[in-house]
């Protein structure tokens, strides 16, 4: 994403000696400098200068010329203003903003008032996370304008971050109070589609990889006043609890969304402090590793939503996302949501009827927000009255049937008090035109006055075809149409030879004589004063058909916004539907079950499966490919697992599918196994795999070591943990003494469950001392020379690393691997017996030892004498095998 911001370079030159169109251009880009101006021009948008080629190049438009500025042609490029949204798209997703000017008046006002031009202004800033046209939206994602703003120095909210969330799509506005350290973890859940900081946090590291996405915005003097202004009440108090921050932040969002949406009244309801508690937490690095929204790569298909995603509508995608990143951490409402999924499960012809009456089911949300910003085309209308519809039917079907407490709520909340849904189906055409300015909107019947009107219109339509039949006749051209012009009206087009013909024999004065118009490459247009009498009164009777059916449609509108609050919570109520049945769907197809769930700090896993991966088998159908599940026990006594074995063996895939266990259970879901039992989670740790951060500056190991730290610094008894391979960034004795030290504080210290994989198979030692420590090993088989991963989590520990075959695997040159294998014997060699902690860390299970070497009287004193000088306690890693290299000398 970039944002189009024009240098001294690029800027235009000033208006003065610029036609009053032009001048009217000046205007709007000296408001939006950073903006590309799309000018309303009759049928067309046209860009100016820079903007032109700006555009071009991104759109793939022709660069042409209009006039003249200052003595040199005026660069112009422009798209349809039918076709505008699709281009609206592809400059939002390249991260645009784009000033609409549009024209405020027709023609004919313009020349009433003798004004040079039409009237033109900037009615509209269209910016990444102010969109609400659907082929600009993702209809499965929120699309976020995220507003922060830091705490007062010296006051209540130092050191924190207000932060307020709006989607203007469909009204959903949050806000939370944080810690600084925990933004990068809402801007992972988030995933904002634009952000609004003020100067303070231009630099703010978190943000740097955003930057392209940030739109300057000061704080406002009074938050409080301004937020309570626009919702109509005497002070916020009602709405919840905010800290000072969180109201800045939220007025700044309200200021942001006000201003680039012109005279429209934005529609959002009162935002709602989030608080942060009541909810799983987890860091950007966990959310990264887990791919819960998206893959380590960027992309949406192989991540955990879209491989659970059973749902069949647009807010039930939305939600099921949300709930994804923001599991919940309290017993009560998880139960809640598994009570829902449970009965649709157990009733498979309900849940098939349900999903019957979601599928296709329309964006009210949506729709709604388009309606209040009076962007609305007719089809929005409809969806209200489609969507309205499909749930009468759904409270319908459920009329009387027992259904668990979250579902009861949502079946009441199917129908609004004052549906508008009668009044929509009566007033709604069969078939809706794209654009309400085409008529034919609303149905015949419903307005008499309206139906006069169209009489009236529709007759002069048959006053054409007689007219046209008698200007053939006068003319002499039987191939004569009447044809409407937009700019003309109605003129009589005939082919070129004809046209010339009459011009050479022009007919005798009179109402049928023929005026010339206008002169094509294939045809001439021509008038008369019958035909332009009989244009006025046509389009006369047309344009009070037009203003009529409008007040109409205004009515209806109207009518919508009345019921709005309804809508929504019908609007939420379906998606609840969706969600649950979805979930329902996917537990029965995929033999998914009910965790059972603990205040206690239990974790117990009966033959678990990542879905991601399973889905990814069953997609690419591999030959024989099937995921291989796994016990996972962390139950107390043996919270903590080391894990060793392989590379390849299958540790990373175990690793987080545990942790999408607490994930999916937490966010309401069932899970991927036989039988599950987790105690709640409050917060969730992963880091599996290997990444650095260039731009930051920071290597693979500085990341691992940070994120290791966050672990360290955040973990609670309550907490589950999954860690791949901490410390193998660095020198082999530096890596084992920190993994060692880690192990002992998730153990010791922090005592959350976790489950830490490893190649330091010395660690295994610690098993004896470290009493609630088990140790587990990816099983490999062996079978003539070949290694065969089985995939398989068992007790005990790795007997040897596998390294080289894993080499082999990858297609390392045989010379190379078979060169490994002989450094690999020479080191085990050298490591008999120099090895410190051989006795309680053993590196693999190898041959014993050879016998001590005989010693000479002298020579056992000359040892004795070089043993009593060390001081085990106070040796470093080096000293120590220095240490070792001087006594095995003294024995030689």
């Amino acid at each position: 994403m970039q944002r189009a911001v024009l240098t001294s370079q690029t800027a235009p030159r000033s208006p003065e000696g610029a036609t009053p169109a032009m001048a009217q251009w000046f205007v709007a880009k000296a408001q939006h400098p950073d903006a590309l101006v799309f000018f309303r021009m009759g049928d067309f948008f046209e860009l100016f200068f820079e903007d032109a080629h700006r555009a071009a190049d991104l759109l793939g438009l022709a660069v042409a010329h209009r006039g003249e500025h200052r003595g040199e042609p005026i660069p112009m490029a422009g798209v349809p203003a039918h076709a505008l949204e699709g281009y609206l798209a592809r400059l939002i997703r390249l991260g645009f903003r784009v000033a609409i000017c549009d024209q405020r008046e027709t023609p004919e006002q313009a020349k009433a008032r003798k004004a040079p031009t039409i009237r033109r202004e900037v009615v509209r800033l269209v910016t990444p996370g102010t969109i609400t046209e659907d082929a600009l939206l993702d209809g499965a994602r929120p699309a976020w304008l995220l507003a922060l703003c830091p705490g007062a120095e010296g006051g209540p909210d130092a050191g924190r971050l207000g932060a307020a969330w709006a989607d203007l799509s469909t009204g959903a506005f949050r806000t939370e109070a944080l810690a600084e350290a925990e933004l990068p973890a809402l801007l992972a859940r988030l995933e904002p589609a634009e952000l609004l900081a003020p100067d303070a946090l231009e630099h703010h590291p978190a943000l740097a990889s955003l930057a392209e996405r940030i739109a300057p915005m000061q704080p406002p003097r009074d938050a409080a006043r301004e937020l309570a202004g626009f919702y109509g009440v005497a002070t916020m108090d009602g709405f919840g609890s905010f800290a000072a921050a969180e109201l800045v932040a939220a007025a700044m969002a309200l200021a942001y969304i006000r201003a680039t949406q012109g005279e429209a009244a934005p529609r959002l309801r009162p935002p709602e402090p989030a608080g942060g508690g009541g909810t799983l937490r987890m860091d950007a690095a966990t959310r990264r590793s887990l791919e819960i929204l998206r893959s380590e790569r960027g992309d949406t298909r192989n991540c955990l939503l879209t491989a659970v995603d059973r749902t069949l509508t647009a807010p039930g995608a939305r939600e099921l996302a949300a709930r994804l990143a923001c599991p919940l951490a309290e017993l009560e409402p998880i139960a809640a949501r598994h009570d829902a999924v449970a009965c649709l499960l157990a009733d498979a012809p309900a849940r098939a009827t349900l999903r019957n009456q979601l599928k296709g089911a329309p964006d009210m949300a949506r729709a709604l927000a388009r309606l209040s910003l009076d962007r609305f085309a007719p089809r929005d209308l409809a969806a209200l009255r489609d969507g309205l519809t499909r749930a009468e039917a759904m409270a319908e079907f459920l009329h009387d049937r027992d259904l668990p407490p979250l579902l009861a709520a949502a079946a009441d909340a199917l129908i609004p008090a004052a549906s508008p849904r009668a009044e929509l189906d009566r007033a709604l055409a069969d078939t809706l035109p794209a654009r309400t300015e085409d008529g034919g909107v609303v149905a015949p019947g419903y307005d008499g006055e309206l139906d006069a009107l169209r009489r009236l219109r529709d007759d002069g339509r048959a006053a054409i075809a007689a007219m046209q039949l008698d200007l053939a006749q006068a003319w002499g051209v039987a191939s004569l149409k009447i044809r409407h012009h937009q700019q003309f009206g109605y003129l009589a087009e005939m082919p070129a030879a004809a046209g010339e013909k009459l011009l050479r024999n022009p007919l005798a004065p009179g109402p049928m004589a023929p005026v010339h118009r206008q002169t094509m490459a294939n045809a001439i247009r021509f008038t008369c004063t019958a035909l332009a009498e009989l244009d006025r009164k046509l389009s006369e009777a047309g344009q009070h058909a037009a203003r009529r059916e409008a007040l109409v449609v205004r009515h209806l509108r109207t009518l919508c916004l009345e019921a709005a609050a309804g809508i929504d919570a019908t609007a939420a109520a379906m998606a609840e539907f969706d969600i649950h049945a979805a979930a329902a769907e996917l537990a029965a197809g995929a033999r998914w079950c009910r965790p059972a769930m603990l205040e206690r700090p239990d974790f117990h896993i009966s033959q678990g499966r990542h879905p991601v991966v399973e889905a990814a088998l069953a997609r690419d159908r591999l030959k024989g490919a099937a995921f291989v599940p796994n016990d996972a026990d962390l139950s107390p006594g043996q919270r903590l697992c080391l894990l060793t074995g392989p590379n390849m063996a299958g540790k990373s895939t175990f690793l987080r599918q545990n942790a999408i266990m607490a994930v999916l259970a937490q966010a309401g879901l069932f899970v991927p196994a036989a039988a599950a039992r987790i105690g709640l989670v409050d917060r969730l740790f992963s880091r599996v795999g290997a990444a650095d951060d260039i731009a930051g500056g920071r290597s693979t190991f500085m990341v691992e070591m940070t994120e290791t730290a966050a672990i360290l610094n955040q973990a609670t008894a309550r907490s589950l943990v999954v860690l791949d391979e901490v410390g193998r960034g660095t020198a082999t004795w530096d890596g084992l003494a920190i993994g060692w030290a880690v192990l002992e504080a998730l153990h010791d210290r922090i005592r959350c469950r976790a489950i830490f994989a490893t190649h330091f198979h010395e660690l295994t030692a610690l098993t004896g001392k470290l009493p609630e420590l088990t140790p587990a090993t990816m099983k490999v088989r062996e079978h003539k020379g070949e290694v065969v991963f089985l995939h398989l989590v068992a007790p005990g520990a790795s007997e040897r690393s596998w390294g080289l075959h894993v080499a082999k695997l990858a297609g390392v040159p045989r010379e190379v691997v078979t060169r490994a294998t002989a450094v690999l014997a020479a080191l085990e060699e050298r490591a008999r017996g120099l090895d410190p902690l051989a006795e309680e860390m053993p590196l693999f299970a190898r041959a014993a030892p050879p016998p001590a070497p005989v010693v000479e009287a002298g020579g056992a004193d000359t040892l004795r004498a070089a043993l009593e000088e060390i001081d085990p306690d106070t040796l470093t890693p080096r000293a120590a095998l220095e240490a070792l290299y001087r006594l095995k000398a003294l024995s030689d």
